[in-house]
């Protein structure tokens, strides 16, 4: 019965999906990514329901959004208290496992998996916990650094994605002798391209520094930025640490190096897939926790509502999904709840907003499907909420003017609509729209509030901001880099 498929989930991490040759990048090369896009159906226009990692993870976990889940920041994992698609499959009994980064609470709580090989979760169990200081922001004894080393190397994150990928394969062989009676469901966690920016050199030698355009819209060509998004990077901003615009480039090429490696490693899990004789029999989903600034508007990381930072792949193959097709359909994470149940053949759950992706990718494309973001995390003075519907993008700021975009005439979001006259029956749609279906300050003030109970619980502000304070997440058995 083709409606029940063993189900296999590639996740990166910080995967602007632009910079994937499938995707339409004249330089980045994803040979991978691009097989499983011919193979399958390539979501054009997909989006994270967080720019951040683990709120967007609670919410691919659940299926619902993060002002449902409360996990609203690096340092609130998602501990299982709401049930998502794991829990669902494992009551059903199908084996559900994990391999790689989850960045879920710790390896103990509930989160749906029958068994996790070689988890990463929070760091040092509590995550990022000075983010969640709010009203006013933390004060660090010296300045958050996302990059030391940039460029040609080894990191542990490399190693880590390197033996996933191997103990990916393995699995998938094991399966092949086992034989299990109900359909698997393996998920993979991959940490590139995520920062630290260090990749090894024949990958970052793929993109010579003269061959990288600078970023667009730098505040010092005459940019000015949204005073929400401005207010953010005065906490987490990260560009005055570069020395010059050649130590830009060099991050640049790691990045995009970045994605060519672990284009690679997604390669033998597919190859492992093909030679096992499970490609038949197995829908696989390539996506991304979010995507990465990589320098536009002089920011870096995520962490704000604009197509770098929301944007995410989202990549469906196996049986029934129609090939080497491109669906303008707009999806989120949302929608990999409803997406595993169908795929293993269980009946899907009526509260979840999102929709199967195999369904979508099956019926006629709707571009004026509404989806969502938000972002209350480290940095954001208030909650932010994005919606995009058609060609509009609608970016709502608790206390903030809006800003609006046409995404058909301007791609790259340099042209803020929000000021003329000729907008302002599109943003009262918008915003009625947003209003419908939460009050954005009683949001603000449930994560602000929940944010200072976390602060309370581990003992006020100054021990608060240093906890989990120093490097990136390590991973199992590493101390942090």
């Amino acid at each position: 019965d083709m409606a029940n498929t063993n189900l296999l989930i590639l996740m990166s991490d910080e995967h602007d999906p632009r910079y994937s040759g499938c995707y339409g990048h004249p330089q980045v090369k994803s040979p991978n990514m691009d097989r499983l896009a011919e193979n399958g159906t390539r979501f054009e226009t997909a989006y994270t329901p967080s720019p951040i990692c683990v709120p967007a993870r609670a919410s691919f976990a659940t299926g619902r959004p993060v002002y449902e889940t409360r996990c609203w920041d690096n340092a609130h994992g998602y501990g299982g208290e709401i049930s998502g698609w794991g829990q669902r499959l494992i009551k059903a009994g199908h084996r559900v496992e994990s391999i790689g980064k989850l960045h879920y609470k710790n390896a103990e709580a509930p989160t749906g998996f029958s068994k996790q090989h070689q988890p990463m979760h929070l760091k040092q169990g509590v995550g990022t916990v000075w983010g969640s200081i709010k009203e006013p922001f933390a004060v660090l004894p010296e300045p958050w650094r996302m990059f030391n080393k940039i460029g040609p190397g080894i990191s542990n994150y490399n190693l880590y994605d390197r033996k996933n990928a191997t103990a990916a394969c393995e699995w998938i062989k094991a399966r092949a002798v086992e034989q299990d009676e109900k359909p698997w469901v393996l998920y993979v966690g991959f940490v590139a391209p995520h920062y630290p920016l260090v990749v090894p050199s024949q990958f970052y030698k793929m993109y010579p520094i003269e061959e990288i355009p600078l970023p667009k819209l730098h505040p010092r060509d005459g940019h000015t930025r949204h005073p929400w998004v401005d207010t953010l990077d005065k906490v987490i901003g990260q560009d005055d640490f570069f020395s010059d615009d050649e130590e830009r480039k060099q991050a640049i090429a790691a990045y995009w190096g970045l994605c060519s490696f672990v284009d690679a490693e997604i390669g033998l899990i597919l190859d492992a897939l093909r030679q096992n004789n499970f490609e038949e029999n197995t829908r696989i989903i390539y996506t991304s926790d979010h995507g990465d600034n990589l320098g536009a508007r002089g920011l870096w990381g995520k962490s704000v509502l604009y197509e770098e930072s929301t944007r995410i792949p989202m990549i469906v193959a196996g049986p029934d999904v129609p090939k080497n097709k491109v669906s303008s359909t707009p999806t989120t994470l949302l929608d990999l709840h409803p997406t595993a149940l169908t795929a293993c053949g269980a009946p899907e759950e009526e509260d979840l907003e999102g929709s199967s992706l195999i369904d979508l990718a099956n019926i006629a494309d709707d571009p004026e499907r509404l989806v969502t973001s938000e972002y209350h995390a480290m940095g954001a003075p208030s909650s932010a909420f994005m919606l995009r519907r058609g060609r509009w993008k609608f970016n709502y700021y608790e206390g903030y003017e809006p800003e609006l975009f046409d995404l058909v005439a301007d791609p790259e979001e340099t042209n803020n609509l929000a000021a003329d006259n000729a907008s302002i029956s599109i943003l009262d749609e918008f915003e009625a729209i947003l209003r419908n279906r939460v009050d954005p300050a009683t949001i603000d003030r449930l994560a602000k509030n929940d944010m200072a109970a976390l602060i309370e619980s581990y003992g006020g502000r100054e021990k608060a901001t240093d906890l989990g304070r120093t490097g990136s997440t390590p991973v199992p058995g590493q101390a942090s880099e």
